[in-house]
């Protein structure tokens, strides 16, 4: 590259950052124009309330400032930049904005913002071809926001179409009563929910609350329950309700789908919506068939949200292991009656790392073969059987012996499941351990 080019080149980077350094300070008289701009074009707008036009004025400072974030540091727009959009949506569709209307605002408040940029950009060469080179990313900007602003519009609309109908409402309460569907409306609501009239295909029951505080709950819980309506994935959509300060839904396990897949469904909802500032605290109950059992799955899943850390997460059922269970569901009596010996051990084993009780849980998923459970743990066999000595020396158990390893892996069970963040975390990576799988998440928060 020649040095004239290379000048140039530094010049018209500089003219982009003081076009959007400018910009940045500007932000609320350009918010402003758009807003009356808009209000100029759409009709719809403009016979909306001050209440409206003040939140409309506050999404448009927020899209302009994560624009310029965008621009001036050059990457790619991301969900989490734009995260507060889908509740911005949701309000629309509920105010009666038509789809129409909401995606024109963006055209408004896009053309606003580029007249801006050349206005800035001045008579020079260096500051024209600044104004030129932002136009790409700026259209990218406006077409990812739009989208993804349209999608949770029609989301949200979809789900309230859903609630209006009283017998969805209904449903849910004859379900949790229960009982099958009977009446003709509450049957045709099951078959549209996945659901057939007998109710004897294979099903969770998911609850979920707001963890922590929010600023509309209320704007919140029907935010995640549009959400959670979606997960069946197959144009079905998923009977989910609000009900009271929770959300309850009954998803279907269609062909093919197992618990466990259903599971990560609903690990990704809780995770975007806390991308997006809603976290939710969500219990998932073990399979049942039939509407009978429905209630007793509704507090299952209930029950499995004391295992859920205070800033949300998922506790799924179908993720872990009757023994786990148990440990979890475990009092201090339990505990109690653990050697003293094994307890000392544990904990000072967790306070340097935790490689003993690494050891005992590989050495338990190999099957009690010491060369695959060092092999897992990436040591050398010897020190493997140096750790089982070390083991034995300070608890009087041998890994050998299936009772005293049951002994210690109960122990650690109870460890892992003492009410903290970290042991539910420890929990989790047993459950991952001891089925071999790395990519199944027992109960954790969002990631």
């Amino acid at each position: 590259m020649s040095t004239g080019s290379s000048t140039v080149e530094a010049a018209v980077r500089a003219e982009r950052t003081r076009i959007l350094s400018g910009l940045l300070g500007d932000v609320r008289e350009l918010a402003d124009v758009a807003v009356t701009t808009m209000r100029e074009e759409i009709p719809a707008y403009d016979a909306m309330g001050p209440a409206f036009h003040a939140d409309v004025r506050d999404q448009v400072v927020k899209h302009y400032r994560a624009k310029l974030a965008v621009l001036l540091e050059e990457r790619t727009v991301t969900l989490e930049d734009i995260s507060f959009t889908r509740r911005a949506a949701m309000r629309r569709a509920r105010a009666g904005v038509a789809l129409a209307d909401y995606i024109n605002a963006f055209r408004v408040g896009q053309q606003v913002f580029w007249e801006a940029v050349v206005a800035r950009a001045g008579p020079t060469y260096a500051g024209r071809e600044a104004a030129l080179s932002l136009a790409t990313p700026l259209m990218r900007y406006c077409d990812f926001a739009s989208t993804h602003a349209a999608n949770a519009y029609m989301e949200f609309q979809q789900y309230a179409a859903a609630e209006a109908v009283r017998e969805t409402r209904d449903l849910l309460e004859t379900l949790l009563s229960g009982c099958p569907p009977t009446r003709g409306r509450e049957v045709a609501a099951a078959q549209a929910h996945g659901l057939g009239p007998d109710v004897r295909a294979p099903l969770l029951v998911v609850t979920a609350v707001l963890a922590g505080s929010a600023a509309d709950p209320e704007d919140a819980r029907h935010s995640a329950c549009a959400a959670i309506a979606r997960i069946a994935g197959n144009g079905t959509r998923t009977l989910s309700v609000v009900r009271r300060s929770e959300i309850v839904a009954v998803p279907v396990l269609g062909p093919g789908t197992g618990p466990e897949e259903l599971c990560d469904r609903l690990q990704g909802v809780v995770e975007s919506l806390a991308v997006e500032g809603v976290r939710l605290a969500m219990g998932v109950s073990t399979v049942c068939t039939g509407a009978a059992q429905i209630p007793q799955a509704y507090q299952e899943a209930r029950a499995v949200l004391d295992f859920v850390p205070e800033e949300g997460g998922v506790a799924a059922l179908p993720r872990i292991t009757p023994f786990q269970y148990l440990a979890l569901k475990a009092d201090d009596t339990a505990r109690n009656l653990v050697d003293p010996r094994i307890t000392a051990l544990l904990s000072e084993d967790r306070a340097r790392g935790g490689v003993l009780t690494a050891t005992i849980r590989a050495f338990a998923a190999a099957d009690l073969n010491l060369r695959t459970a060092a092999e897992r743990l990436q040591i050398h066999p010897n020190t493997a059987q140096y750790r089982m000595r070390r083991i034995q020396e300070r608890t009087g158990r041998s890994l050998r012996s299936i009772n005293d390893l049951v002994e210690l892996l109960v122990a650690i069970a109870l460890q892992d499941a003492l009410p903290t963040n970290a042991g539910r975390e420890r929990l989790a990576a047993a459950t991952n351990e001891s089925r071999g799988r790395s990519d199944v998440r027992s109960f954790h928060e969002p990631r």
